[in-house]
C-alpha cells in the first residue's frame, strides 16, 4: 500500500484550496470597480486601493500597527532570548514556573486578557498610552519568540563556546560572535511570528486602544461595522501582500525551513 497515493494527494490539494480560497476571493474582490462586495467579471480597477491610501484614518492606523508590531516584537525578542537560554541550559528552583509564566499567554483567551488589562490600566490611570499598549502586545507575543529560540538552543553544541572561552574570549564576546549567530534563524523566525501576531492582534487591542493609538485591525473592525464597501477587501489584500513579501524575503535570507524549526 502506497503512503502517498492519489487519494492522499487529492486530499492535500483540497485542504490547500480550502485554506487559500478565502484569501484569493478577498484579493479578487479588492479589484472590483463597483461599490459592493462583488467579484469583478469584466472590468478591473484600482479604485479601492487608491481609496485606502487616500483614507487618513487607515494610513495612520497602519503606521500605528507597523511601529507597534516592530517595537513589541523587538522587546519580546530581547526578553525571550536570555530567558530561553536560562531555561534550556540551567537547572534552578522555579525553572518550570518561569517557563510556564512566559508561555501562559498562549493558554489565556485574548478576550480575557483584554478585559483584565483594561481594568488594570484603568485602575492605574494608564489608559490611552502607546507604551502600555505595547506592553500588552509584548505579553501576548513573547511566547512565540521563546518557543523558537528554545528550539534553536536544543542540541546546541556547547563545545564551541567552551573553545572560545578557553582562548580568552569573554562571555559577552562569545554570545555576540558565536551563540547569537548560531541561533539567529530561531530568533529571526520568532521575531517574525511575533511581529505578525502583534500586527494582526484585534481581540485584546480593541479593549485598550485609544483614539490616538488605534491599530489597523481595530480600524478595520470599526469600519466594517459602518460600511460594506470593497475598501475592506483592498486593505486585506494589502496586508496579505505585505505578509507574503515578508515571508519571501525571510526565505531568501535565511530559508523558511531553518527559521520555522529554529535551527541553523
Amino acid at each position: 500500500m502506497q503512503k502517498n497515493g492519489p487519494f492522499a494527494l487529492a486530499f492535500n490539494l483540497l485542504v490547500v484550496a480550502f485554506v487559500l480560497a478565502p484569501l484569493v476571493i478577498v484579493c479578487l474582490t479588492a479589484f472590483t470597480p463597483g461599490s459592493t462586495l462583488t467579484l469583478p467579471t469584466t472590468d478591473w480597477s484600482l479604485r479601492w486601493f487608491k481609496a485606502v491610501f487616500a483614507h487618513a484614518d487607515f494610513m495612520q492606523a497602519f503606521r500605528n500597527s507597523l511601529w507597534l508590531a516592530f517595537c513589541s516584537a523587538s522587546i519580546a525578542s530581547v526578553l525571550a532570548v536570555p530567558a530561553a537560554i536560562a531555561i534550556t541550559r540551567y537547572r534552578f528552583p522555579g525553572r518550570d514556573a518561569l517557563n510556564g509564566l512566559f508561555l501562559s499567554p498562549l493558554m489565556i483567551p485574548h478576550l480575557v486578557l483584554g478585559v483584565a488589562l483594561l481594568r488594570f490600566f484603568a485602575m492605574m490611570g494608564l489608559t490611552g498610552s502607546f507604551g502600555w499598549l505595547m506592553l500588552a502586545h509584548v505579553i501576548v507575543i513573547t511566547p512565540y519568540v521563546m518557543r523558537l529560540v528554545i528550539g534553536a538552543l536544543v542540541g546546541f553544541d556547547l563545545s564551541v563556546e567552551h573553545a572560545a572561552q578557553s582562548l580568552g574570549a569573554s562571555r559577552a564576546s562569545v554570545f555576540m560572535k558565536i551563540t547569537l549567530p548560531m541561533i539567529l534563524p530561531g530568533v529571526s523566525g520568532g521575531w517574525l511570528l511575533a511581529f505578525i501576531n502583534s500586527f494582526d492582534e484585534l481581540t485584546m487591542s480593541v479593549f485598550i486602544t485609544a483614539p490616538s493609538t488605534v491599530t489597523l485591525p481595530v480600524r478595520m473592525y470599526m469600519y466594517a461595522t459602518e460600511s460594506i464597501d470593497p475598501m475592506m477587501a483592498a486593505v486585506s489584500a494589502l496586508v496579505i501582500a505585505l505578509t507574503a513579501v515578508t515571508m519571501f524575503v525571510l526565505d531568501r535570507v535565511y530559508g523558511l525551513d531553518r527559521v520555522l524549526i529554529g535551527q541553523k
